[in-house]
C-alpha cells in the first residue's frame, strides 16, 4: 500500500501514461471541461488542493521539461502569489503566453488534474522532458 507521495490512483494511472514531451494540464476549480482529454477531478473545497500542491507532489517523480502559463497571472495576481508559484517552479524552464494561446495547448495535453485553486490564471501546463 502507497504511504507516501501521491496516493489519489486516478492521478497515478494519469501520470503513468505521460512520456516525452507529452503534456499535463495542472488547473484551477473553474477551468473549463475539454472533452478531448481524461480529467482528472481532485477538488475538495475552494482552495484544496492548489494547483502547486500537486506540482510539488509531482516535481521529485516527474520529469518536468518546461512549464507553461498565461501572462496574465503576473498582472492579476500580488507579488507574494507570483512568488510561490516561482519557487514551485525552481529552474524549470517557464513560459508565459497570453491565456488565449495557453488554452489552445490545452486538447493535446494526455489530460488535466482539476484541483480546487482559486488563483487567477494559476492554471499550468506541464511538458515532460
Amino acid at each position: 500500500m502507497l504511504q507516501t507521495g501521491i496516493l489519489n490512483p486516478h492521478v497515478l494511472e494519469l501520470i503513468a501514461r505521460i512520456r516525452h514531451t507529452n503534456t499535463l494540464v495542472i488547473a484551477d476549480w473553474a477551468f473549463p471541461y475539454w472533452p478531448e482529454i481524461e480529467t482528472v477531478d481532485i477538488s475538495l473545497t475552494r482552495g484544496i488542493p492548489s494547483v502547486l500542491d500537486v506540482l510539488d507532489l509531482l516535481t521529485p517523480v516527474f520529469k518536468i521539461g518546461r512549464i507553461w502559463q498565461a501572462e496574465e497571472f503576473t498582472a492579476v495576481n500580488n507579488a507574494e502569489t507570483v512568488a510561490r508559484f516561482e519557487k514551485s517552479f525552481g529552474q524549470i524552464p517557464l513560459t508565459r503566453e497570453a491565456h488565449v494561446d495557453f488554452k489552445k495547448r490545452v486538447p493535446h495535453a494526455i489530460g488535466l488534474i482539476r484541483t480546487g485553486d482559486a488563483t487567477l490564471y494559476g492554471n499550468i501546463i506541464l511538458e515532460s522532458e
